[in-house]
């Protein structure tokens, strides 16, 4: 498994493009008779008869004849007419001689839904690792507010925009990256790695920042480029794992995304204290950034060896160049790549930059999805700014145990996801057909459970935030906006999959888009709300808000079939 990981590695490439493919090499290159196992028979015949992959309506009597013979011939004396990996005859009007490349069966190695499950394992906690290192630079910002408007002499409110660009950066990157992905010559590991590397440069500049607007500027462009797993992740996760475990592994990754803006106050409010204390060289809000640095710097020096690329349509596509190397024949290509030749430029541009908001807005599924979760989002990023109101003014915490107050949404989140396992084990996987398929709208039962979480939370952290009540009855109430916010996500998440597998990236795109906008702007009014209301009427509020949602997945859950059944690109046959 090591050195599979390390051969498709980043670094694998680069050892193989230097070394001109004489260490890391594939199993075709060892063996140059085993092009003829990778060569799909039937779709090479379809190919020749009728220029596409996909079988006719009615199979003509000449492909049922040359499926026939090639079981019983080698076919090593056709003719120049019949194209040689099926024995059909290629048709001068509508034919085109080729050889489509694909998996050899359903046991092919390289497919990434047959991986053994410690290489699953291991790529889906690489991809936690990534999200982890990325969501953390949000939070972590938040304890050196006040240090940044001390340096820069500017008012709490501008200072928190280093926080909210930093979220629309990641909100907009997307819409970029996850469609990017998609493409077969291009697929996601360099996606991951190329705006991984410009994420941790431009760390140095932010740290530097001569002035403000420049500090403002590259928390805004270490968002966009960091992005790419926010949305793109549960596609990864997607490539890897059949229906029936893939919410094993959204749920571990969603594990990972919560563990980001939770550890980032704790993580960045010891940094900030320490050189409150010790009156070191570099300001509070610095050590921050370079403690992100430091994070996601080993995080890129780990993928950098041992990410490999997850995309079926990218494993194809290099399988087929690599033939046609070996080879010098011209005559291999692959679906994917046959579907990336029909692309022009425009409709890459608008897969890339068009596809994920129209998706968003012309989608009601989609839409109502996507804004209920982006009203959590937005609330649990309003929510956070109170948290130095209450264990700081009424509990006297200091800025490093104020960080500790935020491990209640963590215990939160590990006891839903524990709950979640148990659930998927017991009862949603006896739920899959033969097929391996499930209705979508059966994932929404966790939602439906933890949408009365988010107004019970704010409530009770809303009423009970007073000295005359210990500090750990709040930080329980805390644990409820986990459990909610675990279990919608992963109900919202494998639904919008299930519901729209030909487009995953980009829907998930248009959902980060769609939450990050949310989480960036409310808390610009979030200090002023709390001051104006109190913590117990503002955190009601926010409670109020969460009730007026909750009938959305209830509802998706008794209409969401007939919706999709009238859908042009949601999945029908379900």
């Amino acid at each position: 498994m090591v050195a599979d990981l390390i051969r498709d590695s980043p670094f694998g490439h680069i050892v193989r493009l230097v070394t001109r493919q004489k260490y890391f090499q594939y199993p075709e290159e060892q063996d140059h008779e085993l092009w003829k196992r990778y060569v799909h028979e039937e779709k090479s015949g379809h190919m020749a008869h009728h220029g596409t992959t996909d079988a006719p309506e009615q199979q003509p009597n000449e492909l049922d004849r040359a499926q026939r013979n090639s079981e019983t011939s080698s076919r090593t004396h056709v003719g120049e007419e019949h194209n040689e990996a099926s024995g059909v005859r290629v048709d001068p009007e509508k034919g085109k001689d080729k050889h489509v490349i694909d998996w050899y069966g359903p046991e092919d190695p390289q497919n990434p839904r047959n991986w053994s499950r410690a290489k699953k394992v291991f790529v889906t906690f690489e991809i936690c690792f990534l999200t982890f290192s990325v969501y953390i630079g949000s939070a972590i910002y938040t304890p050196g507010l006040l240090d940044v408007v001390q340096v820069f002499g500017v008012a709490q409110v501008p200072a928190t925009l280093g926080l909210t660009l930093y979220v629309a950066g990641y909100g907009l990157g997307p819409i970029i990256w996850s469609p990017m992905s998609e493409i077969p010559q291009i697929g996601r590991l360099w996606v991951y790695i190329g705006t991984l590397f410009v994420f941790v440069m431009f760390q140095l500049p932010t740290v530097y920042a001569s002035n403000f607007g420049m500090l403002l500027a590259f928390r805004f462009l270490t968002g966009f480029f960091g992005s790419p797993a926010l949305a793109t992740g549960g596609a990864t996760i997607a490539d890897m794992y059949r229906p029936q475990k893939q919410a094993y592994g959204l749920a571990i990754w969603g594990v990972g995304a919560v563990c980001g803006p939770v550890l980032g106050p704790l993580v960045g409010g010891f940094a900030v204290q320490a050189n409150m204390t010790t009156g070191k060289p570099l300001h509070g809000w610095q050590w921050t950034i370079w403690e992100l640095m430091w994070l996601s710097g080993c995080c890129l020096i780990f993928l950098f060896f041992l990410l490999p690329e997850t995309s079926s349509p990218n494993i194809l596509y290099r399988r087929t160049k690599r033939l046609r190397k070996l080879t010098g024949d011209d005559r291999f290509t692959c679906e994917p790549e046959l579907a990336a030749d029909n692309m022009g430029p425009k409709d890459i541009v608008l897969m890339t930059l068009v596809k994920p908001i129209t998706l968003n807005f012309q989608e009601p599924i989609v839409f109502l999805l996507n804004l209920y979760i982006a009203l959590i989002y937005g609330l649990l990023y309003i929510w956070f700014e109170s948290f130095p109101l209450v264990f700081s003014e009424i509990y006297g915490f200091n800025l490093g145990l104020e960080g500790v107050a935020f491990l209640g949404i963590l215990v939160g989140t590990l006891i839903a996801c524990a709950c979640l396992f148990t659930w998927l084990y017991f009862w949603q996987e006896k739920q899959f057909d033969d097929n391996g398929n499930i209705e979508p709208e059966k994932r929404l039962i966790p939602a439906m459970v933890g949408c009365f979480a988010v107004p019970i939370c704010l409530f009770w952290f809303g009423w009970t935030s007073r000295e005359s009540i210990h500090w750990i009855v709040p930080i329980i109430g805390t644990s409820f906006f986990g459990m909610a916010a675990f279990t919608l996500f992963n109900a919202v998440l494998p639904y919008l999959s299930d519901a729209y597998p030909d487009s995953v990236a980009s829907v998930l795109a248009g959902n980060d888009l769609m939450r990050s906008a949310f989480g960036a702007g409310f808390p610009l009014f979030a200090t002023g709300m709390y001051h104006q209301l109190g913590i117990d009427w503002a955190s009601s509020l926010l409670a109020f808000l969460g009730i007026a949602f909750i009938p959305i997945p209830f509802l998706l859950y008794r209409f969401g079939k007939r919706i999709r059944h009238k859908s042009k690109n949601a999945r029908k046959d379900i």
